[in-house]
């Protein structure tokens, strides 16, 4: 296997197609796309300043490197990369991958990142950006920090663990979901999903939990949510906080120690569809005020 040692890279294609190559302490500076078509290397506290570092690649090792801001659509396109302990501050990174690892990993602008990508394993990763993991499939998370509204768009096959997601819209059109013990915060959580489960988890939302079908909640907090439930239909939730409002639910059960308000309309949803397990409802509505005022 070839080594780089403290070496400084410029100009277009400066490694195109290296096969087995080890690169230590090194800068990729001015320059499109150094290591295209590369396969089978190691790169090591070593320092991406240009576009397109890494397409097409594959069997790729990243640990302790920087993605400077123009070294901006970073990898696309590639397969089997792993990146340790490092910094990307580049948006639109991750696009069309098959293998994606990253571990202890800082993405400081994730705009529109990880887009249709495929087996994504993420653990201990920070990221700010809107779109993230777009259209994307069989992500595993633990432990994501993310402050980024409209994330997982589209995405399926969802496993997260001890997160915190900031993030208005997420989990829209998507299928397969699963959160562990984590804390989200976002208006209209989880439209036109299907599958999706929370477990243990506090949710804080306007108009979340929406069209939504097949959905379960266990042991989970309900804070300064209002109109949840909308349309949405096969629910089993167990919440046990209390819920600032309930809007037309379609079917299931929803379990809640109170409900400052629960609105039911008749003439949109049939009640008897819909179990509610509460001994506190403050106040039960047939109309909805916005609909009472026209």
């Amino acid at each position: 296997m070839n080594e780089y040692r403290q070496e400084f890279f410029k100009g277009e294609r400066a490694l195109y197609a290296v096969d087995g190559a080890k690169i230590y302490d090194s800068i990729f500076d001015d320059g499109e796309s150094p290591l295209k078509e590369s396969k089978n290397i190691e790169v090591y506290g070593s320092q991406f300043k240009w576009k397109y570092p890494i397409w097409y690649s594959n069997n790729v090792l990243v640990e302790n490197c920087n993605w400077f801001e123009m070294a901006r659509s970073g990898v696309w396109y590639t397969n089997n990369i792993t990146i340790r302990d490092s910094l990307i501050t580049a948006p639109k990174n991750f696009r069309r991958c098959d293998g994606v690892t990253l571990e202890n990993v800082d993405l400081t602008n994730a705009e529109e990142t990880f887009w249709n990508c495929k087996n994504i394993n993420i653990k201990q990763v920070t990221a700010k950006g809107h779109y993230f993991a777009m259209n994307s499939e069989n992500i595993e998370v633990d432990g994501l920090r993310l402050d980024g509204n409209y994330s997982f768009d589209g995405a399926k096959n969802i496993t997260i663990r001890n997160s915190v997601l900031l993030s208005k819209d997420a989990f829209w059109n998507t299928e397969n979901v699963t959160v562990y013990d984590s804390y989200i915060c976002g208006e209209y959580l989880g439209w036109n999903s299907k599958n999706v489960t929370f477990v243990n988890c506090t949710i804080e939302s306007l108009q979340g939990l929406c069209y939504i079908d097949n959905l379960t909640m266990k042991n989970c907090k309900l804070i300064n949510t209002t109109l949840s439930f909308e349309y949405a239909k096969n629910i089993d939730a167990e919440i046990t906080s209390k819920v600032d409002s309930v809007f037309n639910p379609i079917s299931g059960t929803i379990s809640a120690p109170e409900i400052e308000t629960l609105i039911v309309e008749k003439d949109m949803v049939d009640p008897s569809l819909t179990k509610i397990v509460c001994k506190a409802v403050g106040e039960k509505q047939e109309v909805v005020e916005w609909r009472r005022n026209n």
